[in-house]
Parts: structure tokens; sequence; C-alpha cells
């Protein structure tokens, strides 16, 4: 079928759509009787274990103790039987590999008996460890390829749960994933690692205030995801789409985001239909999701939860992220996850709502009524402000992917300059803390609606700030940069162990300075933020950061602005960070190092994908289609000059223009991609950005304006018009 067929086919089938998809019941099962369905919870746990064993795993994980191994086979047994009470035939140890997706191995619950039959059998060695080949994974060197032991861990502080599929179900551990040398080759080893750090620190810092509960101090997160849903009939004739994630070619619809009459619009019918069913699956495996709404560019979508543990939070975020995939699927559509799929129209992001706390002493975040005289949150606070300043490089590097680069320093993301939002209420503080003392608070006010049946209502303290990578946002920072399709994982282990490290410094100034003496505390206190506050003053920032003056002021300030990902990876192995992660134990030189490599080669096989299929997609359908038009054109010109009428050939001419250009451009990149070049990873990830990446702009500049001359009948991709809009 020719590519102008396919996409009539594509939309001939989406308009002539009429049954509805997958229609639910929510009467025989109300939200709230599935949620955790299918979670081996701490109510399954309290209802299956002895209560020693229940007690001693309960400390185990809400203290971060050691987990006593005579209980592991007592814990095993008890999930083992859960699972296949509820329909489940093999076990899985799940991990985060460096890939940024999900990896599992399934293992049957049943083994041979001897006599010709099976038993079901799972031990607590079985559920504590597993050995999957570790050879096929990325670790940037840390093994050589024939070195293929790996060992998965169970992350006892993430619960396991039941993954639905129509014929069976399958037990699945949330797992670390290591090297037989004991180096991390995933994502969550070092999150563990990280939130281990933040606690030892913060406990100093607690017990300066008198709070000597030692209740574990975790960091917590709350991602909201965005996204894209489109028909899978124009997905399946997009092949950039189906490859790459992102269109490499088309034009701008008529019609774009400028009315702005998507966001918080009416949700459509089937879209709303796809949310329900993937919230009732999300439901059903424990995770708070709690908002949906339309997103600002036509057919985008964003969901978002309750704040977790962050390790959890990290895991139910791969888990919403395949869900939303395999849902779309269910009802016709694909979910759409890359950063900026189209061209010209909003791309997607992942807001991480980061805090800390614990049991004991609450939301470290939360400022109260009366943030001045709260020397406890300032301390908290001010740790924040100081770890971005100190790091804002490596805070840049932890959202550096290639899909990420054409999002970042666009108007829906933040820049690639890390800087900090305070608010109102809270830069007056800061700022009163530079002149040496704090004495007050901005109070919030009321709003007056001038409607009689409506009371006055509250009105914050302080407005918000969009353009900020990283604000405070009431009780919580919001790191902005993240890109839709990552884990949050990284970006955890980073502001985890660099926030640590602020603790760490200020803890030790503080204890210096108050000594055996409790009552110099407030004093203490009040002269070390009042050095912090000036000290760090360069990376408070309350304006647009999307002008161009705020690029020329944090060039003053001394600010680095990363643009793309080849300009922030090399942070990661910089003598200051890889003395940080080596202090607290969260990532080796080695570990780091291996990383940096992993990412710059994911970056030059991303590009290195995007560039094979401009070509092939460049010469087997755009130039096709641009010359049966040409023909067309000239065939057209020739009868009517033969009949003595006179025909304009701009048209013609144009497109004779452009058609040479696709060529020049296609032959242009081809030569690029088959230059010799250094082999070095960073070396050759700046050749793809400042050769290769420009190769295939080139071709899509000249593409797109084929598009706005080519016959409708012949153009062979689906168009943004269709894509966006035909639901």
């Amino acid at each position: 079928m020719s590519g102008s067929k396919a996409r009539m086919k594509a939309i001939e089938a989406i308009t002539n759509q009429t049954a509805p998809c997958n229609v639910l019941n929510f009467h025989d099962q109300p939200a709230d009787e599935i949620f955790g369905m299918n979670v081996f919870s701490t109510k399954v746990l309290r209802d299956r274990l002895p209560k020693n064993v229940f007690k001693s795993l309960m400390k185990t994980i809400e203290d971060r103790t050691g987990l006593a191994p005579d209980i592991a086979d007592i814990v095993a047994t008890a999930m083992k039987d859960w699972a296949i009470e509820k329909g489940a035939t093999h076990y899985s140890h799940v991990f985060y590999p460096l890939t940024g997706l999900t990896a599992e191995k399934h293992d049957s619950f049943l083994v041979p008996d001897g006599q010709g039959g099976a038993i079901a059998d799972f031990s607590g060695k079985a559920l504590i460890q597993g050995e999957p080949d570790a050879s096929s994974f990325p670790n940037g060197g840390l093994r050589e390829t024939f070195e293929a032991r790996g060992y998965t861990l169970w992350d006892v502080t993430s619960p396991a749960y039941l993954m639905e599929n129509p014929n069976g179900r399958t037990l699945c551990i949330p797992t670390m994933f290591i090297s037989w040398t004991g180096d991390a080759l995933d994502k969550k080893t070092p999150v563990l690692r990280s939130m281990q750090a933040l606690n030892k620190q913060a406990q100093r810092i607690l017990k300066l205030f008198g709070n000597e509960s030692g209740a574990f101090v975790a960091s917590t997160a709350g991602p909201e995801q965005e996204y894209f849903l489109i028909d899978r009939n124009f997905f399946f004739a997009r092949p950039d789409l189906l490859n790459a994630g992102r269109t490499l070619f088309g034009a701008r619809p008529p019609k774009g985001q400028e009315f702005a009459d998507q966001y918080f619009g009416s949700i459509p019918e089937r879209v709303l239909s796809f949310m329900m069913d993937a919230e009732r699956e999300l439901f059903k495996l424990g995770i708070p999701v709690k908002t949906r709404h339309n997103e600002v560019a036509p057919g985008q979508y964003e969901i978002a939860p309750i704040y977790e543990t962050a390790n959890v939070a990290s895991d139910h975020q791969q888990l919403v992220m395949v869900t939303l995939k395999n849902v779309a699927r269910k009802h016709g559509m694909e979910c759409l996850l890359h950063e900026k799929p189209f061209l010209g129209i909003n791309g997607s992001g992942k807001h991480l709502n980061w805090s800390l706390g614990s049991a004991t002493a609450g939301n470290l975040l939360d400022p109260g009524d009366t943030p001045h005289a709260n020397m406890q949150f300032l301390v908290f606070c001010m740790a924040v402000v100081r770890a971005v300043h100190q790091y804002g490089g490596l805070l840049r590097a932890s959202v550096a992917v290639a899909s990420n680069d054409h999002r970042l320093g666009a108007n829906e993301a933040p820049p690639a300059i890390m800087s900090v939002y305070l608010g109102d209420q809270l830069n007056d503080i800061f700022e009163q803390l530079k002149s040496g003392g704090v004495k007050s608070s901005k109070k919030a006010s009321l709003i007056q609606l001038g409607v009689d049946t409506l009371p006055v209502l509250p009105k914050d303290a302080g407005d918000r700030n969009r353009t900020s990578p990283f604000a405070f946002t009431g009780n919580r920072f919001e790191f902005r940069a993240v890109g839709s399709t990552q884990s949050i994982a990284g970006p955890l282990v980073v502001i985890n162990t660099m926030v640590a490290e602020s603790l760490d410094y200020i803890a030790t100034e503080l204890e210096a300075m108050v000594g055996n003496n409790p009552s110099k505390l407030q004093a203490s206190v009040t002269k070390l933020l009042s050095q912090l506050a000036k000290d760090h003053a360069a990376i408070v920032f309350n304006g647009d950061n999307y002008s161009e003056q705020w690029h020329a002021e944090a060039a003053r300030r001394g600010l680095p602005n990363l643009k793309t990902t080849v300009d922030a990876l090399p942070e990661l192995t910089k003598k200051p960070v890889v003395a940080m992660f080596k202090k607290y134990s969260v990532l080796s030189k080695e570990e780091l190092e291996s990383r940096q490599t992993i990412y710059l080669e994911n970056y030059v096989m991303t590009l290195k994908v995007e560039a094979n299929l401009a070509l092939k997609m460049g010469r087997t359908l755009i130039f096709p289609a641009a010359i049966r038009y040409q023909s067309e054109l000239a065939k057209t010109c020739a009868d009517l000059k033969a009949v003595g009428i006179k025909f304009d050939t701009n048209t013609l001419d144009r497109m004779t223009s452009l058609v040479k250009e696709l060529q020049t451009t296609l032959e242009s990149l081809e030569s690029v991609m088959g230059a010799k070049r250094d082999d070095s990873a960073l070396a050759e990830a700046r050749y793809f950005r400042d050769k290769v990446l420009p190769g295939v702009l080139a071709v899509r500049k000249v593409t797109d304006q084929l598009e706005g001359l080519v016959a409708d009948d012949l153009w062979p991709l689906p168009t943004y018009q269709e894509m966006l809009f035909i639901k």
C-alpha cells in the first residue's frame, strides 16, 4: 500500500469508529474497594504473618533496619500463597537498568516433586536474591562483555504487587540490580543509598532542635506525568513515531495551541474512557493517582499522584508509564511519552515535587503560619537553596537526554539554567536574612470576589512561577525540568545527595557554634542562615526564566547554562561531584564514569536512529511524493502550453528547487553519517550534536516546505492536523 493510501485508510478507520472501548462497571467494584487489591500491602502482611514476624518486618520497612534472615522464608511463603490464591503462576524480580526502562525475568512457582507431579515453591532465598544475566544491560565499562553475572536484591521497603494479564497474573517484586562486583547497574540502588545519606544528615539537624526520636527521615516525591494520545492508525503510518517516538517531519497545522482551548477543557469521551480505565488499573496497584486534565497542546494530557516515599514513588512512576501505554493500546490509541513529539507544539515534562519528613517531625519543608519564626524549617529550606547553587550543573545533568534537549528552554519548559524560586513570602524572609536577621513574614490575605453569595477566599502568601526550574510551592520544591520519558530515580538521587551534603555542612557548622550550650542555638542559626543567604543569593530568581534578560543576568551571576545533553553530562565526573557521591556512599567514581559513558552512548544512538529514519523516510516516502507532484505540474504546464494557454510556472519552479534541495540535504546527511570521527564517547556525542542533528533538521526544513506544496492526495504521512485533532 502506498504511503498516501495508508494515510487515507488510517483516517477512514478512525472516523468510522462506532464501538465503545472497554466499558467499565464502577458500580460492581467501587474505586475504594479495588485500591491496592493487587498489592502485598501492610494490611495483607498483618493478616498473613505471625505478629512477631510482622513486627520485625515493619521495623525494617519503617526504620530501615536490617532484615532478619530467619523471617525471609515466612514472608516468602505468605507472599507465594497470597499470589497463587489470586491466580499467579510466576514471580518476577522487577528492576530498572540504566536503559531507563523496566526489566523483568519470570520464573514459575512450580517445581517437579520427583513423582511425576509438581509443587509450588518459593523460598526466602528466592525472594531476597535473584540472578539475571547482566551481560546485555549497559554497564559503561564496569564489566567486560563476557562477565555475565548480576544479582537482583529485594527492596523490602517497596511492596510487591501482581500484574494482570488476560491469561493470568505475575507476582512482581521490586528489586535492586547490581553486578557480581557489587556495582550498581540500575536506577533503584542509588536512590536507596541517597535516602540513607539524607536521613543520616537530617537526623543531625533534628537533634539540634531537640527531636531525637530517630524516626527515618525520607524524601518524598509526587511526579506529574504529561503525555500525548493519538490514534494507533496514525501511529503505524508514521515510521518516525514508531521508531523514534517523535515526528521528524511535519508542518505546523493551521490551528495549534494559540487559543489555549485545549487546556483544562472538556475531556473527549474516548480519552476520558481511556483515563478511567488507566486509573482503575493504577488503583489496583496501589498507585494514588489523583488528578487528570487536558494539557495546553492539542492531544496532550496529564496525570498526577499523591506524594509517596521517594523509592516507592519512583517504582510507581515506572508503572504509570507502562500502564498508560498498555491501556492506550486497548483503546486503539498510542500514548506518546517523548518530550517533544510535535515540533512547534508544547512538549511534555514530568514535574517532580520533592520534600522530606518523618513520622514524628512531619513535613520538614512546611513553613507553618509563621515561617520567619520556624527556624527548623528555614534551615532545611536554606539547605536546599545552597544545594542547588553548589550543584546546579549536576542537577541539570540529571535531566540530560537527547529527547529533553528539544524541550528545555522552550516556551513550556524551564531553561537549562538552574535557579530557585522562593515566592513572595519566602523571598522576603530571605532578604531579611541577608540583612542579618528575620523578624516577620508576609501574611496571606483574602480575595474579595464582589459576589454576595460567595464567601471571601484565602489568598496564598505568594504566587507561583511556572518558568522556574526549581520552585518552592508551599511545602515542597518542584523540579520542573525532568523529561516525560525519564525515570525520576536519577533526579531523586541527585537532589537527595546534594541536600544531604548541605545538611551535613550546616549541621557541622551549628554543632561547632552551639557546642554544649543549647541556649546558643537560635543566635547561631540566625547567624549561619544570614551568611548562607548572602553566599547563595545568586541562585535565587523570582522573575521570568524565559527572558533573554535573565540569560544575561545568569551569566553575570556565574550560573552555568548547559544547553545540551553533551554540555551537561561531563558534570557527572567533575571532582566535587565525585567527591560528594563518594563521601555519602551513593555512587563510586567508577559508577559515575559508567553512567556518563552510558548516557553519552544513548545520546548518540538516539540521534543515529533519527538520522537513519530521516534518510529512509526522505528517500522512500517524501522524495517519491514530491517528484510525482512535480511530474503532474510539469505535464499540466506542457499540456496547457501545447494548446496556447499561458501557465504560471512559479509553483513548478519552487517544487523543482525544493526537490533538488531535498536531494542535496539527504546526500549531505548521509555523508556526515559516514564520515570518520573520534570514537571516544564524548567526542562522538559532540559530533552528532554539531553535525548530524543539524543535518536532520536541514532535511526537515525542506520536507516541511514540501508538505505545504504537494497535493494532499499524494502526501504520504499523517499530518499534524490529523494526528492532533482527529480522535
